[in-house]
C-alpha cells in the first residue's frame, strides 16, 4: 500500500471548509487540480471528476463515495478494471483547530498488485493534492472573511 497525505491549516470552521469542498459544481471555480465534478457527496454515489494533473493529460475518474461525514471527512475509492489490480481511496479529513481554524489532511492510499509501481507519480499527486489545498484555503477564507 502507498500512502500519499498533505495537510493544510485553513482559517475556517471545519463547517465553512465542508461547504466549498462539498458544493462539487463549483469546484470549476477554485480548483487547479479537480476542474470539472459532477454528482452528490453520499455515500453509494458515484462522482465523475475531471482531473487537470500539473504534468499530464487530464483524466477523467467515476469514483464511489465511501463516507461524506460533513465537516468531518469525505472519502472515495476508484478501481481499475478489477477489484485488487489498483484500488485508489481519496480521502479528506477535517478537524477543528484552535480559534475558528481547520486542519486539513488531503491524501490517498493506494493497494493492489500495481501500486508498488507508482514512486513518481505518487509525487506528482502529491504537489496536485497541495495546490488544491492552497485553492481551498485560498477560497475558503476569501468567502468566510469578506464582511
Amino acid at each position: 500500500m502507498r500512502t500519499i497525505s498533505t495537510t493544510i491549516t485553513i482559517g475556517a470552521t471545519p463547517e465553512e471548509v465542508w461547504a466549498t469542498l462539498s458544493d462539487l459544481p463549483r469546484h470549476c471555480v477554485w480548483n487547479p487540480y479537480i476542474r470539472e465534478a459532477y454528482g452528490e457527496p453520499v455515500p453509494g454515489e458515484r462522482l465523475i471528476l475531471r482531473t487537470y494533473p500539473e504534468a499530464g493529460d487530464p483524466v477523467t475518474l467515476r469514483p464511489r463515495v465511501l463516507t461524506a461525514r460533513p465537516a468531518v471527512e469525505l472519502r472515495w475509492v476508484r478501481r481499475t478494471l478489477v477489484p485488487g489490480l489498483l484500488d485508489t481511496e481519496h480521502f479528506f479529513h477535517l478537524a477543528e483547530g484552535p480559534g475558528r481554524t481547520t486542519r486539513l489532511e488531503h491524501g490517498e492510499r493506494v493497494r493492489g498488485l500495481l501500486a508498488p509501481f507508482l514512486g513518481r507519480l505518487a509525487a506528482r499527486n502529491a504537489r496536485d493534492f497541495a495546490a488544491m489545498n492552497e485553492a481551498l484555503r485560498a477560497r475558503v477564507e476569501a468567502v468566510h472573511t469578506t464582511p
